[in-house]
């Protein structure tokens, strides 16, 4: 029998690269052997035209079945909302913007097929980013692996092959708050990586700004390392021995010179140092806390407003 293989594609106000994206795609799938596909298309929140045009997909071609969220939860949510739904014996999880090359699916399923578990896309060639993207990429990936012992493969993104024993690990993760790089790697598993050329957004603009990388390298951080309380309790430690050291300097001084008068710029410098790295301090303190506080409420990470779906495309 052929076996049953899931594609897992988040959609946030895509409308403009939907047709050019199923045009490209189906016929990968169909060259691939042996195989029967379910695309799971996963709308999330979206404002434009998208799902109206997902719904329509769906309603000429069985494979498609559109998971319609009730509010915008984020692309985390979307990949597990897939991943959750998936029924295949594999799920290859892919952008819909083509910058992830559908033709290496062929690849990934023989790698599979030949005893991989997880077989990883890695971009050789990120020219079609920016500058700042690459490089600020490029740090957040060096940054995390030196202070986490979960180490995320460098210039590798969502666009991965997993097994059905790997999908099954990730779905029995508790955890609300989902970094999915980090739970992927944290996972583990036999892995094979396969190498592909970053091609440019086939239309639309990227979702995430600047602030929301920022705030997405924070979460990766804060997920799998506590590092950063470590390296601020260091600082305080050295704050401490440079303090008490600058006092016996002050004491010897003044049996030596007798009493000087105050400096009110070296004064103000150090109360607003050592005022903001307390602020940083608290702050950091406080992401990991905010994290204690979401997972303890237990909502869901995600609703489910309505599935659409023709028929069983099994």
């Amino acid at each position: 029998m052929r076996q049953l293989l899931s594609l897992v594609v988040p959609f946030y106000n895509e409308a403009e690269t939907i047709q050019v994206f199923a045009a490209r795609l189906l016929p990968v799938l169909e060259a691939v052997p042996d195989t029967r596909w379910e695309i799971l298309c996963v709308d999330d929140g979206s404002a434009d035209g998208t799902l109206l045009k997902l719904v329509a997909l769906a309603q000429g071609d069985a494979r498609f079945k559109v998971i319609e969220f009730s509010r915008n939860f984020g692309k985390e949510a979307a990949l597990t909302a897939g991943i959750d739904a998936a029924r295949g014996e594999a799920v290859i999880p892919i952008d819909a913007d083509l910058q992830d090359p559908p033709e290496l699916i062929a690849d990934m399923v023989r790698e599979w097929r030949a005893g991989a578990e997880v077989v990883l896309a890695r971009r050789i060639d990120r020219s079609t980013d920016g500058l700042l993207k690459r490089k600020t990429a490029e740090w957040f990936y060096r940054a995390h692996n030196k202070l986490s012992k979960t180490h995320i493969p460098e210039n590798v993104g969502d666009f991965r092959l997993l097994d059905r024993k790997v999908v099954n690990a990730l779905k029995a993760l508790p955890e609300r708050q989902r970094f999915m790089k980090g739970l992927f790697a944290w996972v583990g598993f036999r892995t094979v990586t396969l190498d592909y050329m970053r091609a440019p957004r086939a239309g639309g603009m990227t979702k995430f700004s600047g602030f929301a990388l920022w705030n997405f390298a924070l979460e990766g951080f804060t997920s799998f390392s506590t590092a950063p309380l470590k390296i601020w309790t260091y600082m305080g430690v050295a704050g401490a021995l440079f303090t008490v050291a600058y006092a016996l300097f002050i004491i010897v001084h003044t049996f030596i010179s007798g009493v000087s008068v105050p400096g009110y710029a070296s004064l103000f410098v150090a109360v607003s140092f050592f005022g903001s790295v307390q602020l940083i301090s608290v702050g950091l303190l406080g992401e990991y806390i905010g994290r204690i506080y979401v997972e303890t409420k237990q909502r869901p990470a995600y609703i489910v407003r309505q599935i659409h779906q023709v028929t069983d495309g099994a």
